[in-house]
Formats: C-alpha cells, sequence, structure tokens
C-alpha cells in the first residue's frame, strides 16, 4: 500500500476507531470499515499527481441496510465532525462522496452499476456477463480493516471467487476475436491503405485485447483503464509480454514500411516491426490459452482459438 493508504489506516486506527468505541459502543461490532473503491489510493497506486484531485484522508464505513435505517444518519453526523477536525485531512466534496458512511448495498450497487442484494452474495449469469472488469476490479481493491458481521466482506470475497466459467470463456473468446480482427487483420489492411490515423485506433484496441486477456488468463481483474499496463506489470512476472507491449506502444508508426506492398490476407509484412510485435503478443497469448487447458492446436491467428474456447462451455452444460 502507498503512504496515503497507510495514513488512511493511521486515521482509523488513530481517530475513528475510538469516535466509534465512545459513540456508538453499542453498535461497534456492526460497523465494517476500511479503504475501497474508486480512487488511486484504494489501488495504492497514489503519488504527487494524485494530488490534484479526489485527494484526502478518509475511510469508508459499510452498515447493512437496517442499521443505515437505525444509526447510519448519527454516524455519518459523527464522522463528518471528524473529519472536519483532523488537520490536513484535504477530504474534497468528490472524495466525500467516496468515503464515510453508506450501505454495503449501496456501495456495491453504484460501484457494479447493478442492483445488487449484497447481503445474499449471489449474481444471475446475466449479471456476471453485464459487468466490466474494471469496476469487479473497483469492488474488491483496497483493505477491509474490521468486519465482525461479515456481510461486507462475504460478498467481496464472492466477487473475488472470479466470473462463471461460461461467461469467463465468452469474455475471452470475445477478446481473441477483437485482437484478431483489429490488430492481426485491420491494422495491415489500414496501413496499405495509408490511413494511420485507423491504424492507431486498431494498435490501441490490439493493446487493449491483449492486455484484457492476459488479465483473463490469469484470473484476475484489471483496474481502470489507466493503471491497467501498471497492474499488469506487478502480475507479469516475467515480464515477457509487459516489455513487448511497452515496445509495441512506442513504436512510431511506419508508412514507409509500407512503400510498394501490396494487401493479402496470408502474407505478413514483417518490415513493419509493429507487424512482428503483434504477433510475437499472439504468441504469447496462445501458449497462456494452452496453460490454461483452453487449446490445443496451436496457431498465431487468435481467431483461430474462438471455436476451441467455446465449445468447452458446451462440454460443461
Amino acid at each position: 500500500m502507498s503512504k496515503v493508504t497507510d495514513k488512511n489506516r493511521w486515521f482509523y486506527d488513530n481517530c475513528v476507531a475510538e469516535m466509534i468505541h465512545r459513540r456508538f459502543p453499542q453498535y461497534e461490532g456492526r460497523i465494517a470499515v476500511g479503504i475501497a473503491g474508486e480512487g488511486s489510493d484504494c489501488f495504492g497506486y497514489d503519488d504527487e499527481i494524485s494530488r490534484d484531485h479526489d485527494f484526502g484522508t478518509g475511510v469508508c464505513l459499510w452498515l447493512t441496510d437496517e442499521d443505515m435505517a437505525r444509526f447510519g444518519n448519527l454516524l455519518s453526523i459523527a464522522y463528518n465532525e471528524l473529519v472536519d477536525s483532523v488537520e490536513r485531512s484535504y477530504l474534497t466534496e468528490r472524495l466525500r462522496e467516496r468515503r464515510g458512511v453508506m450501505s454495503i448495498r449501496r456501495f456495491y450497487s453504484n460501484i457494479l452499476n447493478i442492483e445488487c442484494d449484497a447481503e445474499t452474495p449471489s449474481l444471475s449469469e446475466e449479471q456476471w456477463y453485464r459487468l466490466d472488469h474494471s469496476c469487479l476490479k473497483t469492488a474488491t481493491n483496497g483493505e477491509v480493516f474490521r468486519d465482525d458481521l461479515g456481510v461486507f466482506t462475504a460478498f467481496r470475497r464472492y466477487l473475488m471467487g472470479y466470473y462463471p466459467d461460461r461467461v469467463w470463456r465468452m469474455r475471452i473468446a470475445e477478446q481473441l476475436h477483437e485482437y484478431a480482427s483489429s490488430f492481426q487483420v485491420n491494422y495491415a489492411r489500414c496501413m496499405t491503405r495509408r490511413d494511420t490515423v485507423a491504424a492507431e485506433l486498431c494498435r490501441a484496441r490490439g493493446i487493449s485485447s491483449a492486455m484484457e486477456l492476459f488479465f483473463l488468463l490469469k484470473r484476475e481483474y484489471p483496474p481502470y483503464y489507466k493503471w491497467t499496463f501498471r497492474a499488469l506489470g506487478e502480475l507479469d512476472t516475467e515480464g515477457a509480454l509487459t516489455a513487448k507491449l511497452r515496445e509495441l506502444s512506442e513504436e512510431r508508426i511506419r508508412p514507409e514500411a509500407w512503400e510498394g506492398t501490396r494487401y493479402h490476407p496470408n502474407r505478413l509484412n514483417y518490415k513493419d516491426r509493429i507487424v512482428s510485435l503483434s504477433e510475437e503478443i499472439a504468441s504469447e497469448i496462445e501458449e497462456m490459452l494452452a496453460q490454461s487447458g483452453l487449446i490445443k492446436v496451436m496457431s498465431r491467428y487468435l481467431e483461430t482459438h474462438v471455436d476451441a474456447v467455446l465449445k468447452g462451455i458446451n462440454k460443461k452444460a
């Protein structure tokens, strides 16, 4: 965790816990406390640059709906008074919406953008499929300092259990198709037409799909897009894919590599380093697919593996 997250833990240990014990002793064991949700500090990624917005010292206090109705308003008043009394808390108005007293249901429903019965850890397959990777990471990041009831933590653990197999395979198949179509096919078509703007979009979509596939195959949720590459670097212990993606993002687009070249779907233009990197990355993903037991026949063209991944759904049905 970062220094700012450590500061929030200090705030809980030395200020919030004492306030709860003194003013709400009868409810002390019913209040879950921690720091999770939106904000770079919840990921441990905050730094000096983060201080230009949504910055400050604070924690989340999560209550069941019943407790929210019973004493949530009084707890919220006491917490806000405490925050305002702490020197140099710098809690911005936006961050006040992300910290403080809230119901467990509201916390998960707002982040996941679906209505959750958070006191019953269960989602339908349709709900799982509608969820975005980054919102799932946001709902399960940070740290829980105390949760005697276990309600907040139970739903958190349920989400951490990852996608149902059917949804997992469908998401993998979608990204295999996206990578193949945008990067292994359309990039070359755009460069042959000298449409470098469209080619850049193909590269960006290819990078996004490659990272999403990496997280899917590692069974981890990626964070908000601007933190995805950083999180990938932490998870990619061997560093091979990280290095290739960095090189790919920094490689200059080279129209001269396509001079005198005619498009052919089965002929790769390795004069363009971006094409070479796209195939090297596809090979890394292919190896991960094989290690996950999703494919047996190897092919760098990732569209080839879509049917194999989806056939596994029927076998498990």
